[in-house]
């Protein structure tokens, strides 16, 4: 692990002489940094995607026999478990990363997401041993959700802290192509599993690689960012303190940053309730809702996921020219607009008609996947950047974005009506429409305690 004298390395970047206060940062590190955080966030949500993708099976697998739907619903709650201790793993790595620096909070955060996926694997079945099945699939939930609680907002902070000013959108955007990347190979080797085996042999022993597979993939995403160096912003901020561990207190990340966190959980929420929609709960609602072929299913939505990516990086670079703002505003009219009419193209059960409803959905969602990463850090100054946002973010991610899949399943056992996920994905529409409408714009502007960076 770097020194406490290499991770301040990138502050002696070279002067701009055309604005002297500003830094101008190594292209190579950039890259570096940029790769690196999006490899190891594609290996996080690789884990996260197997889950939701094979989401079925695991319901034969670790709970009774008997309604489907009590199956299904039980094997989304395991899957919320896991969003509702975020908010602890935020509280404890978000003011870590603040105090001891953002790398090696991200390679504990690397370590602990792929053991409690590996151990997934290993878990006997219900038939096998009971209750104790459930549990032990609870209990790597949990390790998986306290270990998520400190990656996204450190993986953000971390490209937001290297990228020029100029061009945070686009280098921030590909911390969500990597995401997009994690979900397509987690879904699609779901997809081959499924396509190769019986019913019987994915249930038997099948479901367990794409869990295993996370072992050699910590090792790697492990590696990968314990060659990364610390940010130049972090290391400036802690060249100011007495010591390289400036010491926050947590009511400074709370109390002193209350309006940038609502804003914070407001953006947070139309961003992750329109996402686990579309990339965690469809797959299930086509299969378990609709009676839709399940492996057609999957490959809808890996075609509409490579989508998203290629069009991720242009939609970056465009908040750089047009705002933030622009971006997340156009998302959210688009889904409050369009939510209604997708869906009822999804139900008319073509292949044809599903793609082109999950490909509007998809094509809004990028207006979030492409702006959020940079907009996201720059609600807060450097000293408390990566405690607040991981506060603000796990909290909306817990409430609104982990819940969803539970939450409209339930909803429509409840009311019967096959359309409570585009009223679900309006009303968060609405609320982050009104988060936009107060948020300043930080497109080609410094972070908040930061010098500008070129």
């Amino acid at each position: 692990m770097p020194s406490a004298a290499a991770v301040t390395h990138p502050v002696h970047a070279p002067r701009d002489p055309e604005t002297p206060d500003a830094l101008v940062v190594d292209p190579a590190l950039v890259k570096r940094a940029v790769k690196a955080a999006a490899l190891g966030n594609a290996m996080e949500w690789f884990d996260f995607g197997v889950y939701s993708y094979i989401a079925v099976t695991l319901g034969k697998v670790f709970f009774p026999s008997g309604n489907p739907t009590a199956q299904l619903l039980s094997t989304f709650g395991a899957f919320a478990a896991a969003f509702l201790v975020r908010p602890l793993g935020g509280l404890v790595f978000g003011p870590l990363g603040d105090r001891v620096g953002r790398q090696k909070v991200l390679a504990v955060t690397m370590i602990m997401m792929a053991a409690g996926t590996f151990a997934i694997g290993l878990i006997p079945s219900y038939a096998t041993i009971g209750v104790g099945a459930p549990l032990l699939l609870l209990a790597a939930r949990l390790v998986q959700g306290f270990s998520t609680g400190g990656e996204y907002a450190g993986a953000s902070t971390f490209i937001a802290e290297y990228a020029p000013d100029k061009k945070r959108g686009f280098l921030g955007s590909w911390l969500e192509f990597g995401t997009l990347a994690g979900y397509i190979a987690g879904a699609g080797l779901v997809t081959v599993l499924t396509a190769l085996l019986s019913t019987e042999d994915l249930v038997s022993w099948g479901w367990r690689i794409p869990f295993l597979i996370a072992g050699p993939m910590g090792v790697i995403g492990l590696y990968l960012r314990l060659r990364l160096e610390e940010t130049p912003a972090f290391a400036a901020e802690a060249e100011k303190a007495e010591s390289s561990r400036p010491k926050v207190p947590l009511r400074e990340m709370i109390t002193g940053q209350w309006r940038a966190l609502l804003l914070c959980v407001g953006l947070v929420l139309v961003f992750n309730v329109t996402d686990y929609m579309l990339l965690s709960y469809m797959p299930s609602y086509l299969t378990s809702e609709l009676k839709y072929d399940e492996t057609h299913g999957l490959l809808v939505v890996l075609a509409v996921m490579a989508l998203m990516m290629i069009v991720q990086p242009f939609a970056g670079a465009l908040s750089d020219r047009v705002g933030r703002r622009p971006v997340i505003a156009a998302g959210c009219a688009g889904f409050l607009l369009l939510s209604v009419p997708a869906l009822l193209l999804i139900r008319q059960g073509s292949l044809f008609a599903i793609a082109l409803g999950m490909g509007a959905l998809g094509l809004l969602l990028v207006c979030f996947t492409a702006a959020m990463p940079s907009a996201l850090p720059a609600l807060f100054p450097t000293r408390v950047r990566y405690g607040s946002l991981s506060v603000g973010f796990n909290i909306s991610v817990s409430l609104f974005g982990g819940t969803t899949p539970l939450v409209v399943t339930a909803l429509i056992g409840v009311t019967g009506n096959m359309m409570m996920p585009a009223y679900y994905m309006m009303a968060a529409a609405v609320i982050g429409g009104v988060a936009v409408w107060f948020m300043t714009e930080s497109a080609g502007r410094p972070l908040p305690g930061s010098p500008p960076q070129r």
